[in-house]
């Protein structure tokens, strides 16, 4: 078997501890520590974030769209698949050294997606960009669920007061949608009370196959 070859290493802002950019042949993957945050040949989920939403987006002909965490760039690319030619799509990424990764070694999987003019791609954290307001779909995928694992200070996205913030920043009809590796049925109650209409949908991990993932789509109704 062809062996991990590590390419680079980023600090995360916040004490987040560092993450690792790993190649085994044409595979890569970004690891916290032990633990896999996202691989080029799992790609099934974080693609369905976005196609999910768009589905349940209804009348809304220029969407504004808010996506937390680039990683691998297949939520970007799903977005700008689905959601049309008038949407603008704005990512937040807080490790700078992702964005550099997307343009070096991993320019293959991003293709064009940075380049697009409905792509605005912004350095910093997602928590600031919520609290700018006017959304109609807010996507986060900045974590392996709603706890804080790569960086303690996102576990304020997840919290109630989070929430509403996020609620708040949506327009009428508006959604935020969630990955997570794992279920969470205190994220679901939480979601509940603070006044989301919630659906929670499982889904591969690879377009039908793979390891099961949960998506939160949370409309404000």
């Amino acid at each position: 078997m062809i062996p991990w070859e590590e390419l680079d290493r980023a600090s995360v802002p916040g004490d987040g501890g560092e993450l690792r950019l790993m190649r085994r042949g044409q595979e890569y993957s970004i690891m916290a520590g032990p633990i896999e945050l996202m691989n080029s040949r799992l790609s099934g989920s974080e693609e369905a974030l976005a196609t999910l939403a768009q589905e349940r987006l209804t009348g809304v002909a220029a969407p504004r769209v808010l996506i937390g965490g680039l990683g691998m760039g297949f939520t970007l690319r799903a977005a700008l698949a689905v959601f049309g030619p008038k949407a603008r799509i704005v990512v937040a990424e807080l490790v700078p050294a992702v964005i550099v990764w997307a343009r070096g070694p991993l320019a293959d999987l991003h293709g064009d997606s940075l380049d697009d003019p409905r792509t605005d791609m912004c350095n910093g954290d997602v928590a600031g960009l919520i609290a700018e307001g006017g959304w109609d779909a807010i996507l986060l995928d900045v974590d392996n669920g709603p706890r804080g694992l790569s960086r303690p200070g996102n576990d304020g996205l997840y919290s109630p007061r989070g929430l509403a913030e996020a609620r708040q920043a949506l327009n009428p009809g508006g959604l935020l949608a969630v990955w997570s590796s794992v279920r969470d049925e205190g994220f679901t109650r939480r979601l509940i009370q603070a006044g989301f209409g919630v659906e929670e949908i499982g889904v591969r991990a690879h377009r039908g196959r793979g390891a099961r993932h949960v998506i939160w789509i949370a409309t404000k109704t």
